[in-house]
């Protein structure tokens, strides 16, 4: 299993970065570059507890769809999503904040596994983590101009 960690220190309000996280427009805005779009569930608004989005991206040449729901959720402090379908064997993302004298710390924590045994930890290995990571971190970057700009 695979895990990465990132904290992003955001000028903002708690709920403001809380919403924004969970907003499926803001989300698809922020990965423009992989062409990311909801195509069923949730595919605009706030995601909520115990709802789905379908994710349609293109990532390596191919287009892949990533199907999570989110299963935890306490307003404002955190919420998490898993993948229901899609091609990894797991993945399970949480999204933590917290507060302090007017600074919020974004806590992402991604944990997933690869299919294909050796073949996908290879890859994993070779690519896959450092391209998630930097997925992450282009979205938290849009996140945090996104939140500053409201503040």
């Amino acid at each position: 299993m695979t895990t990465i960690n990132l904290v992003t220190e955001i000028k903002a309000d708690k709920k403001i970065v809380f919403d924004l996280s969970r907003n499926i427009d803001v989300h698809q805005t922020s990965m423009t570059a992989s062409r990311e779009k909801a195509i069923a569930g949730r595919t605009s608004g706030l995601i909520n507890m115990d709802e789905t989005v379908t994710w349609e991206a293109k990532h390596f040449g191919f287009r892949l769809k990533h199907q999570s729901k989110i299963t935890e959720m306490r307003l404002h402090d955190s919420f998490t999503d898993e993948m229901v379908k899609g091609c990894f064997k797991s993945f399970k993302h949480a999204h933590i904040f917290e507060e302090e004298n007017g600074v919020t710390k974004m806590i992402d924590s991604l944990q997933y596994e690869t299919p294909l045994g050796i073949l996908g930890t290879f890859f994993d290995w070779l690519l896959l983590k450092n391209y998630m990571t930097q997925l992450i971190r282009k979205r938290n970057t849009h996140l945090k101009i996104s939140a500053e700009k409201q503040h």
